[in-house]
């Protein structure tokens, strides 16, 4: 199933979201949706900003993941039989994230079959967040049409996920909005840490140290949008990167032994997410 293609690091697939509470919709126990002031609204949305414009650029990572001649490797992204255990609507949100980030990834690398897997997944849990409307086979179509343009792609999904924003803040939902970024986010660190370690790239490993601001900025977000003490350890784990990478830092090093604490953290708070309830 590997196959040497173009990679791009899925975390600059992150995609802005400004939520906001299902009126129509009862809040699910793991998600205390703040129904504060517009400001609350605002403030969230500033800081989803800043974690989108704290992502890597787009084209230099295009260059450097095609330079690393990275191969694709489904084991990387969350199995898609799992989907049927996301029952309550924090890892609901977390999975949407994440599934959406692994559609994003199997279509760059063109492996359509397993592409219409994850978006079955992606359409699944968003028809069950209520935003529905947002993914659906004329975007997979689309997706299939502008394949060979991996900017096109890219585009298409983050149309598709800024849809499902607006649902969201239509709706007053930023909790759920703002657990779907943390999911791709999370994701897209994830797998660009499992390739680290496997081509062994400290031009990758620099990458991946270079998402201290928008980690913190992720931190933030999670922060304001009223998480319940049930769903809060997202917060607390994030914040534990943060220490890593701040060691990290000191060590002023791009050898993929610099990020090895990195990797640990990520891959607990992952392997949470993907576990569901």
């Amino acid at each position: 199933m590997n196959k040497p293609i173009r990679f791009f690091l899925p975390f600059v697939f992150v995609i802005l979201f400004s939520g906001c509470t299902n009126n129509s919709e009862k809040a699910d126990e793991n998600i205390v949706d703040d129904e504060n002031t517009k400001q609350a609204v605002f403030e969230t949305k500033l800081n989803a900003q800043n974690v989108f414009n704290s992502m890597p650029d787009r084209k230099a990572i295009l260059k450097l993941i095609e330079d690393q001649k990275i191969e694709y490797n489904s084991d990387y992204l969350n199995d898609p039989t799992s989907v049927s255990k996301y029952n309550v609507e924090f890892t609901k949100a977390a999975n949407l994230g994440i599934y959406g980030s692994d559609l994003t990834i199997a279509s760059s690398f063109e492996q359509t079959q397993e592409s219409m897997v994850f978006l079955s997944c992606v359409n699944l849990l968003a028809g069950n967040l209520g935003v529905s409307n947002a993914f659906d086979q004329k975007m997979f179509d689309r997706m299939e049409a502008n394949k060979q343009n991996k900017d096109s792609t890219m585009e298409v999904v983050t149309g598709a996920f800024k849809k499902a924003d607006e649902i969201l803040k239509s709706n007053n939902r930023p909790a759920t909005s703002s657990v779907i970024l943390a999911g791709a986010w999370i994701e897209g660190l994830y797998v660009s840490c499992k390739i680290a370690e496997s081509v062994r790239s400290e031009e990758i490993v620099k990458t991946i140290l270079e998402q201290k601001e928008s980690l913190h900025n992720l931190v933030i977000l999670l922060e304001q949008s009223g998480l319940s003490d049930n769903s809060k350890f997202i917060i607390n784990d994030l914040k534990l990167l943060e220490i890593n990478y701040k060691a990290a830092d000191e060590l002023k090093s791009t050898k993929i032994s610099t990020i090895k604490d990195i990797v640990l953290t990520i891959t607990a708070l992952r392997k949470k997410l993907v576990a569901g309830s």
